[in-house]
C-alpha cells in the first residue's frame, strides 16, 4: 500500500480520480454530501468517511475536488486544517480564483502544512481513464511530494510555479479554448453556408493554418474528425455552465492585473447567452447551434 489518501468531493471528477487512486495502490478515504457518489466511491474500493474531517484524520494526504472557492475555503478552514496531522499534504484539485487558491495555501503554509494547487484537464472521461493533465502551483518540495499521487490520476504533472499559479494557468489556457471553440463553430458554420461540405472543410482546414484542437479533436459537428460529444447530441463532455464559470474566472483575473482579454470577455458574453437560452447542461461545443 502506498499510502493512505482522503478525497473530499466525488462528482464526476473526484469520483473517477478516487477510483485511480485505489487502482494504483493508496487506501482512500472518501467523503462527499451525495449518499449516492459515496455509493459508488464504495463500489470502486474507497472506504466511506462521515464528514470532512473524518475523512482527513490519519490520512497522509488530501484531495479536494469542490465546485468553487468559497467550497474549498470552507472545507479547509472548518474542518482540513483541525482533523489533518502534522505534515499532511493537501491538494486542491478544483478550479477555482486564484486568490482564494494562494488564500487558503498560505494559511496552510502558516500552519505547517505543504499545499498544491493542482486544477485538470481532460474531462469526466480523462478523470475515469486516469490521463489527466495537472496543472500545479506550490513550492518546489511540495510539488515534489504531490508529484506521485497527481501521477495515479493523470498522466501529465506539470509544475507552473508558486501558489496559485496551477489555477492561473489551468484559466488562461480555458479561456484560449473558449474562444478557440467559438471560432471553429463560426468558420464550420461560414463553411456550410458558402457551399463547403463540412468534411472536405475539415480535410483542408485541419491541415492548414487554421488548425486548433477544437477542430481535430473536439470537431463541434457530428461524423466529422474523431468522435465528440457533437455524436451524442452533444451530451457528455464538458458542460457549457463549466466553461462559462471557467470564462467568468478569467475575466475576474484578468481585472486583477489589468490584462486585456477581448476574446475572452467576447467568449464569455457568448456562453453566458447560450447557457441562458437553457443550454447550460449540453457540451460546449453545441454552441455552434446558436452561431450557426
Amino acid at each position: 500500500m502506498t499510502g493512505s489518501v482522503a478525497i473530499i468531493g466525488l462528482g464526476n471528477m473526484g469520483g473517477g480520480m478516487a477510483a485511480n487512486l485505489v487502482k494504483n495502490g493508496y487506501a482512500v478515504r472518501a467523503f462527499d454530501l451525495s449518499d449516492e457518489a459515496l455509493a459508488r466511491a464504495e463500489a470502486a474500493g474507497c472506504t466511506r468517511a462521515a464528514s470532512a474531517a473524518a475523512a482527513v484524520s490519519g490520512a497522509h494526504a488530501v484531495v479536494t475536488m469542490l465546485p468553487a472557492g468559497k467550497h474549498v475555503e470552507a472545507v479547509y478552514t472548518d474542518e482540513v486544517f483541525a482533523a489533518a496531522a502534522a505534515g499532511t499534504l493537501f491538494l486542491d484539485c478544483s478550479t477555482i480564483d486564484v486568490a482564494t487558491a494562494r488564500r487558503v495555501s498560505e494559511a496552510a503554509t502558516a500552519q505547517g502544512f505543504d499545499m498544491v494547487d493542482a486544477p485538470v484537464s481532460g474531462g469526466i472521461a480523462a478523470a475515469a481513464g486516469g490521463t489527466l493533465t495537472f496543472m500545479v502551483g506550490g513550492s518546489d518540495a511540495a510539488f515534489e511530494r504531490a508529484r506521485p499521487i497527481l501521477s495515479a490520476m493523470g498522466k501529465a504533472v506539470i509544475h507552473a510555479g508558486g501558489a496559485g499559479t496551477g489555477q492561473g494557468a489551468k484559466i488562461c489556457n480555458n479561456m484560449l479554448l473558449g474562444a478557440t471553440m467559438i471560432a471553429t463553430c463560426e468558420a464550420f458554420a461560414m463553411a456550410q453556408k458558402l457551399g463547403l461540405d463540412p468534411q472536405t472543410f475539415y480535410d483542408i482546414s485541419s491541415v492548414s493554418s487554421g488548425q486548433s484542437w477544437s477542430m481535430t479533436s473536439y470537431c463541434p459537428l457530428p461524423g466529422v474528425g474523431p468522435a465528440t460529444p457533437a455524436d451524442n447530441d452533444y451530451q457528455g463532455g464538458f458542460a457549457v455552465a463549466l466553461m462559462l464559470k471557467d470564462l467568468k474566472l478569467a475575466t475576474q483575473a484578468a481585472q486583477s492585473v489589468d490584462a486585456s482579454v477581448p476574446m475572452g470577455n467576447a467568449a464569455e458574453a457568448l456562453y453566458q447567452a447560450f447557457a441562458s437560452s437553457g443550454q447550460g447542461s449540453r457540451d460546449f461545443s453545441a454552441i455552434i447551434k446558436m452561431l450557426g
